[in-house]
């Protein structure tokens, strides 16, 4: 039985947002112990995020890796598996695309370029990825290691190579050696939000259609020139084909039941180990396509891999815990998260507050989201004893269980 619109609404949407509230009360005690002004620290971290043309691109651009890594972990904790290796998925990912394009792009046509590399970079993250789910399944390593130590394998084999093979032949004779590959081919940058709204002939600023405030932002946005590019529509587009794919085919299904109860899906016929190893290599796809997306639409060149993965990896973890694990809510989580980054610096540059603390304001969030889980399943558990002859379904995200007859429907 489904449930009821009312208790989506609470579950999904009250609980997450009185998290954030909670997040932010308490960060406000921070500030007030550091002889900060609470009203003003968030202020400045609303404006700067979402208040100017440049902030809102900004915020955008950074909600871009965050939507694809918060995809990929949903994949992975929707099959019963964690992936905190999402990190060094990413720079495998973004490591192969700096090669093909490099060695490609000025070969090939810049669309068949920027496809070619897309495709390269999630190949690369899905194998990386899928070494975990291959020990896990076959093993039964624990994934959390395993995903952990390939991340430091990921960094140091990044560094090898740029500090080698693909460091840029400019610094070799220069002789500075500064470890970053070559720019790659302008050719392979993906559009810019500005050379579309030219394509469709969007012309003109805000003040011309009579939008201001926010409104106008994101007009100016769309039509003068910013760090946004591209990437922000195909992560969107991709969120919503995971949601199609986990919820409207039988391959999801299987992947849901798997994580909702693994030897109900074995007694049901499902083969459990291929599942496993399916899921991890999934999502780190989709940590692989985020690498490729930052060097393709925002860098256009490798350089040292912490600073592009930017704890992405880890920070995707969170935005798809906000998102309650569902493709489409990643959607608004991830843009609120890239809105948490660019504002937080925000509020450092204008209210001389340590950086830690925006990182203190998400470790809070990622506290209090956890925190309503629980709550969630009270509820879930009080309701399903008001109705003993109800079914659950993997539908439901938060259920701890799945039946044999439930998986074998």
């Amino acid at each position: 039985m489904n449930r009821r619109w009312s208790d989506r609404l609470i579950d999904n949407l009250l609980y997450p947002l009185a998290a954030v509230l909670l997040a932010f009360l308490f960060g406000a005690v921070i500030l007030l112990l550091q002889g900060v002004n609470p009203l003003e620290a968030y202020s400045s971290m609303v404006t700067g995020a979402f208040g100017s043309k440049n902030g809102l691109a900004d915020t955008l651009v950074k909600a871009v890796p965050l939507m694809l890594v918060g995809l990929g972990i949903a994949i992975a904790f929707r099959g019963g598996v964690i992936n905190i290796g999402a990190e060094g998925q990413l720079i495998v990912g973004a490591l192969f695309t700096t090669w093909i394009g490099v060695q490609l792009g000025e070969q090939l046509p810049g669309a068949i370029a920027i496809i070619l590399g897309l495709v390269g970079g999630a190949l690369a993250g899905g194998v990386w990825g899928g070494i975990s789910g291959y020990l896990k399944a076959k093993m039964d390593v624990n994934e959390i290691l395993s995903t952990v130590m390939l991340n430091a394998i990921a960094i140091q084999i990044a560094f090898l190579l740029l500090r080698g093979p693909m460091i840029d032949p400019a610094e070799l004779a220069a002789g500075t050696n500064i470890p970053h590959s070559a720019r790659l081919p302008k050719t392979t940058d993906m559009p810019r939000f500005t050379d579309l709204a030219q394509m469709l002939g969007i012309t003109g600023g805000a003040d011309e259609v009579g939008i201001g405030g926010y409104l106008g932002e994101i007009y100016n946005v769309l039509v003068q020139p910013s760090r946004l590019h591209s990437g922000f529509i195909f992560a969107v587009i991709m969120a919503i084909l995971v949601y199609i794919f986990l919820w409207r085919t039988t391959i999801g299904y299987r992947i849901r039941a798997v994580g909702l109860n693994r030897h109900a899906s074995r007694y049901a016929g499902m083969n459990v180990p291929r599942t496993i190893v399916l899921s991890m290599t999934l999502s780190g796809m989709f940590a692989g396509l985020a690498g490729a997306v930052e060097i393709l639409g925002l860098h256009h060149r490798m350089f040292e891999p912490t600073a592009v993965s930017a704890g992405y990896g880890f920070t995707g973890i969170v935005v798809a815990l906000f998102g309650k694990l569902h493709p489409l809510g990643i959607i608004p989580s991830s843009i609120l998260f890239g809105g948490l980054l660019v504002g937080g610096d925000k509020m450092q540059r204008a209210m001389q507050v340590p950086q830690v603390l925006t990182v203190a304001i998400v470790g809070l969030i990622i506290l209090f989201v956890v925190s309503t889980d629980y709550l969630v399943r009270r509820r879930q558990n009080r309701r399903l004893s008001a109705e003993p002859d109800s079914l659950t379904t993997p539908d439901e995200p938060a259920s701890p269980s799945i039946t044999s007859a439930e998986v074998s429907a």
